[in-house]
């Protein structure tokens, strides 16, 4: 599965558009991180274990994005984009969508 945040792909075309599609995940925080992460909001830098966190949940939702795509046939995601939305406090949604395409 060819994925790409351009609208083309170089020596490809487009030969139909199939539709949107979107693959989730939503993350919450766990008390260790979150104690860690205390600590290093008072020396400063990078909270790595949520950079980590964020990361994990970036890939998942890229896989359930091309999941999703291959179920409706696509040979490739073009336009991929990702958001972000906070559902409670401490939980997050990421989603990854674009639109899957057949190529010629």
């Amino acid at each position: 599965m060819i994925t790409t945040n351009t609208e083309t792909i170089p020596g490809k075309q487009v030969t139909e558009i199939l539709g949107i599609a979107r693959g989730s995940t939503v993350r919450a925080r766990n008390v260790g991180r979150d104690i860690f992460a205390g600590f290093k909001n008072l020396v400063g830098g990078e909270i790595s274990e949520y950079t980590k966190l964020q990361a994990q949940a970036r890939e998942q939702a890229i896989q359930r994005m091309e999941a999703d795509a291959t179920k409706m046939g696509a040979d490739a995601v073009v336009n991929v984009r990702f958001t972000t939305s906070m559902i409670m406090q401490g939980a997050s949604e990421i989603l990854a969508y674009g639109t899957a395409v057949k190529l010629g």
